[in-house]
């Protein structure tokens, strides 16, 4: 059913007027950024992060809300039947000392209020699942069975903007691109529930918000999107988007965030990512990259990246993918460096949905 709902979305929004294109010269504004921008056909809200208890059991969580428009038409009769848009949302927790991977997708219209963006201090929801503006931070909430999260983040760095002029492009043409920032360091506080027990939490969080319409091309299969906090307080946001003829697209890139919060473009040609190992997916019988050997020649950093636990696939409807908590050890200028973050691999199980146009 949901993905006969989501066909039908989609043979909607071909229909209904244009969608504005992410194109150089956004001017970001914060906190107005923060909320929905529903000229833009794709929107997302993306928390990720590595907690702890004081004892050091090790968590990881994924938290995403989706906006996927079905008419930018902002001018018709107003009514609460009238689908402007979908909401969705992911959940997932790597409870890593058992281990144990949970996740939970919610799609809603809307259409009573139980689904939203932008109202009064909610940055996004879908029932009891929330995004809220907490100061300068966020509070998120979310819960699947005997297992949630309920996590205040607070910015310890100010928001890094990727790409170049107000762009991140993903792929050759105009508007084949998303505006696109990122809280990279975000002190986390807060509680977890896995297996109907309650722990007391603190740790990382990295927060993305990212907005387009039809950012990819007909030719690129899926990304591999990397998120890392470093011990020396940097951190590095890093994409490559695979080509369904084998291969790197040239509009792979990512940013390296300096101490300072100052963050630095690192270009298609500045990376080389080599997949060492792989894992067999038992439910969506796909392969993903499990293990990495990552370069970066002009910073002198070489770096091993692994999966914490490997079985971190949310297998879902209409949407397979891999998302999940990684450690990084390597070294930089010839001494150690170490980290934390998250990894998310798309085009492996299953087809990207809603953010391409097919030839």
């Amino acid at each position: 059913m949901t993905r006969i709902f989501l066909l039908l979305l989609a043979s909607l929004a071909v229909a209904c007027g244009e969608w504005k294109l992410a194109l150089p010269g956004w001017e970001y504004q914060f906190p107005r950024d923060h909320g929905n921008h529903p000229g833009f056909k794709t929107e997302w809200w993306y928390f990720t992060g590595n907690v702890s208890t004081a004892n050091g059991r090790e968590f990881g969580y994924q938290l995403t809300f989706f906006r996927q428009g079905v008419s930018p038409d902002e001018g018709r009769t107003e009514s609460r039947f009238v689908t402007r848009d979908l909401k969705l949302a992911h959940f997932a927790l790597s409870d890593l000392k058992t281990p144990r991977f949970t996740f939970a997708q919610k799609l809603a219209r809307g259409a009573y209020g139980e689904a939203g963006f932008d109202q009064g201090g909610s940055v996004a929801w879908i029932d009891g699942w929330r995004c809220e503006q907490a100061g300068d931070g966020f509070h998120i909430q979310a819960a699947k069975d005997d297992v949630s999260i309920d996590l205040t983040l607070l910015p310890l760095k100010p928001p890094v903007i990727h790409g170049k002029d107000g762009v991140s492009q993903k792929a050759k043409g105009p508007g084949r691109a998303s505006h696109y920032y990122s809280f990279t360091r975000l002190k986390t506080t807060g509680e977890i529930t896995s297996g109907g027990k309650t722990y007391p939490v603190a740790g990382l969080s990295w927060f993305d918000h990212e907005w387009a319409t039809n950012q990819l091309g007909a030719d690129q299969a899926g990304w591999d999107w990397f998120s890392v906090q470093f011990d020396d307080d940097t951190e590095l946001m890093l994409f490559q988007l695979r080509l369904k003829k084998g291969g790197r697209d040239p509009y792979s890139g990512g940013t390296w965030v300096a101490a300072d919060g100052k963050g630095e473009s690192i270009s298609n040609a500045d990376f080389n990512l080599t997949p060492v190992r792989w894992w067999h997916a038992p439910n969506s019988e796909a392969r993903y990259p499990v293990e990495w050997k990552l370069e970066i020649p002009g910073r002198n950093f070489v770096a091993t990246v692994r999966a914490a636990t490997e079985n971190q696939e949310l297998n879902l409807d209409p949407i397979r993918y891999w998302e999940g908590a990684i450690r990084v050890s390597g070294q930089r200028d010839g001494k150690p460096i170490s980290g934390k973050g998250y990894l998310e691999m798309t085009g492996y199980a299953s087809k990207v949905v809603g953010m391409q146009e097919e030839k």
